[in-house]
Formats: C-alpha cells, sequence, structure tokens
C-alpha cells in the first residue's frame, strides 16, 4: 500500500478479510506491506489503526517499510503496535512475488 488514503486501506482490508472467508483463513498467507506515503496509516493516530489490529488478530501481517520511515524521520514508538517491519518494502514486494505469492493491489 503506497496510499494515505483509509479508503483505500480499508478496501485492502475489506479484500483481505473476504479472501479469508471465501478460501478459509488457514488456506491463505496474506501481508500487507505499506511504503511511500502509505506508512501514514501506520503511524499510531491512524484512522484505520483499529482495523489494522483487527486484521493483525486474523493473522494477516502488515509490514512497515524502514526505508520510507527513515526518510520520513519515524521510529517504531511512532507506528502502530504489533506491526512488523521489513527493510524495504518495494524488495519485499518483489520477493515475495519471487516466491509466486501474488500482489494484489486495492
Amino acid at each position: 500500500m503506497s496510499d494515505n488514503d483509509p479508503a483505500k486501506w480499508n478496501l485492502a482490508l475489506n479484500n483481505a478479510r473476504n479472501l479469508q472467508e471465501d478460501v478459509g483463513a488457514a488456506n491463505v498467507d496474506i501481508e500487507i506491506v505499506a511504503y511511500g506515503p502509505g506508512i501514514g496509516m501506520l503511524k499510531l493516530e491512524s484512522p484505520v489503526g483499529a482495523r489494522i489490529a483487527d486484521a493483525m488478530k486474523a493473522n494477516i501481517k502488515v509490514m512497515a517499510c524502514e526505508n520510507t520511515m527513515r526518510g520520513q524521520k519515524l521510529g517504531k514508538d511512532d507506528m502502530l503496535n504489533g506491526i512488523s517491519y521489513v527493510p524495504a518494502g518495494v524488495t519485499e514486494i518483489m520477493k515475495k512475488q519471487g516466491e509466486g505469492w501474488a500482489y494484489l493491489r486495492p
């Protein structure tokens, strides 16, 4: 997610939940990787913070790009609790695609 838009985030979170419901949560691994402007939705004051927390409880991984965080001078103490971190969001996406993961963008 590179969008700093609650509507797009809600769509992505809905898509993830719907996918789990359709194929069974135990049958799918889902990661949401935030980078660029999208990192704003993972900050403590995020308007979708509660939805992100619910997604993580449902075993959806939410990853923050550390490159973006450095560029925006953000530390882990600025971010929602429970999220994970990757060195570079775009690299994480490319690696997952190379492993056969599907890339879905709302």
